[in-house]
């Protein structure tokens, strides 16, 4: 099995379009499961939809509210790409911010 980590860019089996993991890497490894999000192409920005480019070209807006659990074991994953840690830093703080409270 590929290990993944957060930031990793890939492709699922069935989808045409490409999902950020976005779980700390302490989680993927205590659970062997991980949090992605859609990547979508030409889709305009917001404060939950957060273009990115990743080191190898990969090219689209992230979806943060759009969080999915994938179990790598069972669905077919491949690495694709990868984004920057500012990149990453950048989502993590969406996503928290869909949860904290008022």
């Amino acid at each position: 099995m590929i290990d993944f980590y957060q930031g990793d860019i890939i492709k699922l089996a069935g989808f045409k379009n490409a999902f950020l993991i976005v779980s700390k890497n302490a989680f993927i490894k205590a659970t062997k499961v991980f949090h992605v999000c859609p990547i979508i192409e030409n889709y305009p920005n917001g404060p939950l939809h957060i273009e990115i480019e990743g080191k190898e070209g990969t090219k689209g807006t992230v979806i943060c509210e759009q969080v999915k659990l994938i179990d790598p074991s069972v669905r077919g994953c491949s690495r694709a790409d990868r984004v920057s840690y500012e990149t990453i830093m950048n989502i993590s703080d969406a996503i928290q911010g869909i949860f904290e409270y008022d």
